[in-house]
């Protein structure tokens, strides 16, 4: 069950970053709204929350990567 669902979900991520891919429109793509929630995108004006947020995509990234390369042991 949990593989279908993660192969459905994998499904529609292929779906929509392909459609936003197509249509070319400025802010649609997962990588356009990371940059934008992240405050990484040129032209973002940094405010108070700005390394935060940056902190927490680097954690995340990080321990994820961690993650894949033990198999689960981190």
């Amino acid at each position: 069950m949990f593989t279908s669902a993660w192969v459905a979900w994998i499904g529609m991520f292929v779906v929509i970053e392909g459609a936003a891919l197509y249509l070319k429109e400025p802010g649609d793509t997962l990588s356009e709204h990371v940059w934008k929630w992240f405050h990484t995108a040129k032209g973002t004006v940094p405010d108070r929350t700005t390394r935060l947020r940056r902190f927490v995509l680097v954690t995340f990234l990080a321990w994820l990567s961690a993650h894949f390369l033990t198999v689960g042991t981190f």
